[in-house]
C-alpha cells in the first residue's frame, strides 16, 4: 500500500537575516517566535508558530550537514499561502498600516478546499506571501 500523507507539520524557509524575517512574520502575520536549542552542539534555531504548524527559519548559506538543508536553498524563493479569519479588507488595511506593499488583491483564487479571497505581499527577502480566507457560500 502506498504512503499517503494527510497534513503538513512544518516547512523551512531560507532567509538572509533570521531576526529580521522572524520579526516581520510576528508583526505582519501574528506568528509567535520561538527560539530552541536542538542539542548535540548544533546552532540555536528559530521557529514561527501559528495554529498547529510551524515554519523553521534557516539562514541562507547554513551548513548543509548541521542544518540538513535542501540542495538549492535560496532566500526569497518561497511562495506561501496562509489562511486567516480576517476579511480581505481587514488584511489590506493591516498591511497598509504596517507599510507593507500590496502586490495584488483582494482577488479570487482556487485553494485546497474551494475558492479563496487572497491578498498578496512580499516578505523581507521577496518571497511571495498570500494571505487568504475562504469565501462564504451564500445561503
Amino acid at each position: 500500500m502506498p504512503v499517503k500523507v494527510n497534513a503538513l507539520d512544518h516547512i523551512v524557509i531560507n532567509v538572509s537575516d533570521v531576526a529580521r524575517s522572524a520579526e516581520w512574520y510576528r508583526k505582519i502575520l501574528g506568528m509567535e517566535i520561538r527560539v530552541f536549542d536542538p542539542g548535540q552542539g548544533k546552532t540555536v534555531r528559530t521557529s514561527l508558530i501559528f495554529g498547529n504548524q510551524k515554519i523553521n527559519v534557516r539562514p541562507r548559506g547554513a551548513d548543509k550537514v548541521e542544518w540538513f538543508t535542501a540542495d538549492h536553498e535560496t532566500a526569497g524563493s518561497d511562495d506561501l499561502c496562509f489562511l486567516t479569519s480576517s476579511t480581505p479588507e481587514q488584511v489590506v488595511a493591516h498591511l497598509r498600516a504596517c507599510g507593507v506593499a500590496i502586490e495584488e488583491g483582494p482577488v479570487a483564487k482556487q485553494g485546497a478546499r474551494g475558492m479563496l479571497r487572497s491578498v498578496y505581499c512580499r516578505d523581507p527577502d521577496g518571497s511571495l506571501i498570500e494571505i487568504s480566507s475562504y469565501q462564504e457560500v451564500p445561503a
